[in-house]
């Protein structure tokens, strides 16, 4: 099926192809990852779409001397079949497998580790300067697209390179999507390039010294429209001391390999503008991109099977209703999310109260700030965001919000691991950068229940709140649509046993419980991180011979942590056995095996306390 693919196990090899083979090869590659991608799952539109553009690169730039770095990482896909790995590929995202983003320790072709986006300018200009520096005759590429380019990163990058005599080329793929449909200033840069003072002072001109000759008038609007052609959309790029080239057909192979190999000898800063489609060459893709962003196993054939219904709910989307149902009580909601409408659960949102909602690109520091400004006049932002993109935000979450005491709630979605996305996308800090930040009340919800109660009860306070929760499903608990705010700072015991006291946080509880049955051990749902259950963590310690804490987060600065300063503060010595997330990043693979591996199932619970007892 792929002969000519077949024969490509480095970018060596598809250097020695002649121009001509080259749009067999995109065919070939994208006829490959339909195949594969579906039988594993992944990202799937945005890689369609960078096919004739990989290939392309590859093939003018001598890879890996030369560097290629990808924004955002999930577009690779490509470059990884073509750099040695597609024999690998039916192994994406799995425990020991390939990685879905470039992954440095995987490939000498991963030159810069890439999960998060709009990082490929900055990181591509650093190569630069290092290679001139060194005296390393060598090119630097930034492939930037998937809405990467609407994040502030990007332009404060495109700002520095402007001014450095630093060879660097940025190739924006403008597909006009990112995971949702890109918003924003950028996307409407035309329309208002094309009303700034350049344009009205010509049109004023024109006015002044034609007004008395309406045929020369419409001569001057001809040339109008001709000059506003020559000068967009590259006028943005050249102000920042770029060279603009484009825009180009992405998926023309011919075009991309003449117009690289034109830019591959000119010096100082390029700027090359490629428009594609996500998803293209397979129509289901195309024609419902953010479906397609990213899939489960699906039959190539008939594409991605309905939505099954009468499981459990999600947590996003239990958050998605919650958020819903609260905007009919209180006219003061507003919903923020930087590019997430649909992996933050806003779907629904959008539709019913498109007046309070609001998307503002993959721009998370703004995100936090545009909400701090609407708590300060009187409104009530809910910021639903991912815990590891809100680490993007940590000042503004300190300087901008809680300094301030102002009522942002963040609904944190992601948080613990995340499985096939692996450790750029683990929430495995939250719990420790919030807990340690002034005014900020932390919480940890452990079942859908409590997550949408629990979401009440922040909602409704008058400071900076944090409700956080896992990736996936919860244990099954029936949610109760009636609404209550439950007592702030204030843990529950969920089962009573004899001298070991588990004190465990959000999703550790259900494992907790499962553990406690073997150990007859006492089991505390603490809800809260911050303030914390100081009461019953005396209660639980006096009654007990040991503590033992859980939670889905690093144990260094997290909630165990939490949990033996009080108890220092106290005065209480107890023997305390704090589990978590160990110090090192949890690399990708099915969620379950995961946490198993790091002894955060119920076997692993109870292993590690029957351990530590056994040794004490």
């Amino acid at each position: 099926m792929y002969p000519l693919l077949e024969t490509i196990d480095t970018p060596a090899d598809l250097r020695k192809l002649g121009r001509q083979q080259l749009p067999q090869l995109a065919a070939e590659l994208r006829q490959f990852l339909v195949d594969s991608v579906s039988k594993t799952g992944g990202h799937f539109a945005s890689n369609l779409g960078s096919v004739e553009l990989t290939i392309a690169l590859h093939y003018v730039f001598n890879t890996p001397d030369d560097r290629l770095v990808w924004d955002v990482g999930h577009q690779t896909y490509p470059h990884k079949i073509l750099t040695g790995r597609r024999l690998r590929m039916d192994t994406m995202r799995q425990k020991g497998g390939l990685a879905g983003f470039p992954k440095r320790e995987e490939s000498e072709y991963d030159t810069f580790g890439v999960g998060h986006s709009s990082t490929s300018i900055g990181a591509a200009l650093g190569m630069a300067a290092a290679s001139k520096m060194l005296g390393a005759d060598r090119k630097c590429v930034a492939i930037i697209g998937d809405g990467a380019m609407t994040a502030g990163q990007a332009f404060e990058a495109l700002n520095n390179a402007g001014a450095m005599d630093t060879d660097l080329l940025v190739i924006l793929n403008d597909n006009d999507m990112s995971i949702s449909p890109n918003v924003g200033a950028l996307n409407n840069y035309l329309a208002k390039l094309m009303s700034g003072r350049f344009y009205a002072a010509m049109r004023e001109g024109s006015s002044k010294v034609l007004g008395i000759a309406p045929p020369l008038r419409e001569i001057a609007s001809k040339m109008e429209e001709h000059v506003k052609g020559f000068f967009t959309p590259g006028t943005l790029f050249e102000e920042f001391g770029f060279n603009y080239i484009g825009p180009i057909d992405g998926h023309d192979v011919d075009v991309l390999v003449d117009t690289l190999k034109n830019i591959r000898s000119l010096k100082g800063p390029q700027f090359l503008h490629i428009v594609t489609k996500k998803g293209h060459g397979y129509k289901l893709a195309e024609n419902d991109p953010v479906k397609y962003h990213g899939v489960t196993k699906f039959d190539p054939l008939n594409g991605l099977a309905g939505s099954k219904s009468g499981g459990k709910p999600q947590y996003t989307q239990i958050f998605g209703d919650w958020i819903c149902d609260m905007a009919k009580l209180d006219p003061r909601l507003v919903g923020i999310t930087p590019a997430m409408r649909e992996g933050s659960g806003l779907v629904r949102f959008e539709k019913e109260h498109p007046d309070r909602y609001f998307d503002v690109a993959i721009a998370e520091q703004h995100a936090v700030t545009f909400a701090g400004g609407l708590a300060c006049d009187g409104a009530k932002p809910v910021v639903a965001i991912y815990s590891t993109f809100l680490q993007r935000a940590y000042d503004q979450l300190i300087h901008d919000v809680a300094l301030q005491n102002l009522p942002v709630m963040f609904a944190i979605d992601r948080a613990g691991l995340v499985g096939a996305d692996g450790p750029t996308h683990a929430g495995a800090f939250d719990l420790s950068f919030l807990r340690c930040i002034p005014n900020m009340t932390v919480i940890a919800p452990s079942d859908e229940n409590e997550c949408r109660q629990l979401l009440y009860t922040a909602f409704r306070m008058d400071s900076p709140t944090a409700v956080r929760y896992p990736r996936g499903v919860g244990p099954g608990v029936e949610i109760q649509q009636d609404m209550q705010a439950l007592p702030v700072g204030k843990g529950v015991v969920r089962r009573r046993g004899k001298k070991i006291a588990i004190l465990a946080f959000g999703s550790m509880v259900s494992p907790a419980l499962a553990a406690a049955e073997a150990l007859d051990a006492t089991v505390a749902d603490m809800r809260f991180v911050k303030p914390l259950d100081a009461a019953l963590v005396r209660e639980l310690a006096d009654s007990h011979d040991v503590v033992v804490t859980v939670e889905e987060n690093v144990v260094m600065g997290g909630a165990g942590s939490a949990c033996l300063e009080a108890m220092q503060a106290m005065g209480i010595a107890r023997p305390a056995l704090l589990l978590g997330l160990p110090d090192d990043y949890v690399e990708h693979g099915d969620p379950a095996i995961l946490l198993a591996d790091c002894g955060l199932n119920a076997a692993g619970i109870q292993r590690s306390i029957d351990n530590w007892l056994a040794e004490a």
